[in-house]
């Protein structure tokens, strides 16, 4: 039986390409160059029909790592929780309140480029502490 070797990750959003370039921040992603024939991604989109301009973005991890994140345009909104979120793991072997400083820096980081800090989740004898946050949409994410 074989395993799957790659995936994506797909957010629903309203702005995918503002939403993909505030991913690429938080996680030090790269925007792919834009599509074969074209100098810039506007030059892209201005030869799409109006209805599919700008309907997608996508990002990669430039070591080829993680998995590319992939960004696509839906009519609604965000209406209940996420079902599915992600952790940015900023805190790795790391406790107490050198974790919590470090959680501390990339969260003030994160809000500067429109993240929301929603609340720290501190240690409690099974977890370590964390920081639930929102992006520039509402989408719910944790620095970890």
């Amino acid at each position: 039986m074989s395993s799957i070797k790659q995936f994506q990750v797909t957010f629903d959003c309203a702005e995918p390409e503002r939403v993909a370039r505030f991913w690429c921040e938080v996680l030090g992603y790269v925007a792919p160059p834009p599509p074969e024939g074209f100098a810039t991604w506007d030059d892209f989109n201005r030869s799409r029909s109006a209805e599919d301009q700008g309907s997608w973005f996508a990002c990669s991890d430039p070591s080829g790592v993680g998995p590319r994140l992939y960004f696509q345009r839906v009519p609604e909104g965000r209406v209940v929780k996420n079902r599915l979120h992600l952790d940015v793991r900023v805190g790795t072997g790391l406790v107490g309140e050198e974790r919590l400083a470090t959680l501390e820096a990339e969260c003030a980081r994160l809000v500067a480029l429109g993240a929301v800090r929603v609340q720290v989740l501190l240690a409690d004898g099974e977890n370590e502490s964390c920081i639930a946050m929102q992006d520039i949409e509402g989408n719910e994410f944790c620095l970890d």
